[in-house]
């Protein structure tokens, strides 16, 4: 996931203040040579007394150094969009000096007189009110909400704002797209304005759609995945099972194992429940003790009583 890291300003000054001055910089300028920048007015007037940079003491020229300085718009429209109020301030305050001296007014561009419509003007402000269009991403329709917003709103709010009003539940997500791109949730409407180079010729076009939520859909493909692998591994093990058990899985051996149908045989001999054939003469079984036998030996005051056994006729006693 992306972390956002918020810097402070003052941790930036040190980039964006002139040296001669103290103050932010105002029509930045910069030395070709060694790229160092300074205020317009500071570095002229600098120059009038001294060909070496301020900072570095780098030769600017060897004559004529103002032809070794150029004008740095691109930094100096990061200074105006990174301090707040700077921009309004100064335009204020360039309008205010033209209106005591109109001789001077004459020269110059609109914004060196202070003077930048709406229209023109590349710096937006935290407490600026925005004027932005959303409409479904569906490229289908032509439905448009038109809303009102400060420039310091986030993605992150107004995609809570759509949530509530078009009653969308938490299962589905609700992205806001610049075009065909998501916006991320830390961006601001000024940063989209910024980054998108949004011209103030119409509302700032924006749009949304809605999708399951990616989250929920991992988890629950993953409990899917694990009945399937479940469901396959059950038959599995209990089939391996089955081999391992089953008499044609085990080694061949000389002993062959008793099947389910052969009753296994115990390695005492029992005694047989039907009559015995004694030399062709049958006998009764012996009767199978109701109760457990008793060991021989003290604690007995009988013993055991001999059983009598007829063989060939003849009675004899066992034990």
């Amino acid at each position: 996931m992306h972390r956002t890291t918020r810097i402070k300003i003052t941790e930036l000054n040190p980039h964006l203040m002139c040296v001669l001055c103290g103050g932010y910089f105002i029509d930045a300028t910069t030395i070709i040579e060694c790229l160092h920048s300074f205020c317009k007015m500071c570095i002229v007037r600098y120059l009038e007394t001294s060909k070496y940079c301020p900072i570095c003491d780098v030769q600017v020229h060897k004559t004529k150094p103002l032809l070794n300085i150029r004008s740095d718009k691109t930094l100096q429209d990061i200074v105006y969009k990174l301090v707040p109020g700077l921009f309004k301030n100064e335009m204020k305050r360039r309008r205010d000096f033209y209106a005591e001296h109109p001789v001077d007014a004459s020269n110059g561009s609109n914004e060196d007189r202070g003077e930048v419509a709406d229209e023109d003007k590349r710096i937006i402000t935290d407490d600026e009110i925005i004027s932005l269009s959303i409409e479904f991403f569906d490229h289908m329709t032509d439905r448009y909400r038109y809303l009102q917003c400060p420039a310091a709103m986030t993605v992150m709010h107004l995609r809570k704002f759509l949530r509530s009003k078009m009653d969308i539940p938490n299962a589905y997500q609700v992205e806001v797209m610049y075009e065909d791109e998501p916006l991320k949730d830390y961006y601001t409407l000024m940063d989209i304005a910024y980054i998108y180079t949004w011209r103030r010729n119409g509302p700032l076009p924006l749009k949304y759609r809605v999708r399951p939520n990616c989250k929920k859909m991992k988890v629950s493909h993953a409990q899917q995945e694990g009945q399937n692998s479940a469901s396959r591994s059950g038959p599995e093990s209990d089939s391996a099972s089955d081999k391992a058990g089953s008499p044609a899985g085990a080694p061949s051996t000389s002993s062959s194992l008793p099947s389910p149908g052969t009753p296994a045989q115990s390695p005492h001999p029992q005694l047989p429940h039907g009559p015995i054939n004694v030399n062709g003469t049958p006998t009764a079984a012996p009767p199978t003790p109701s109760r457990p036998f008793t060991q021989f030996g003290s604690g007995s005051s009988g013993g055991n009583k001999p059983r009598k056994v007829s063989l060939n006729g003849s009675s004899t006693s066992s034990g």
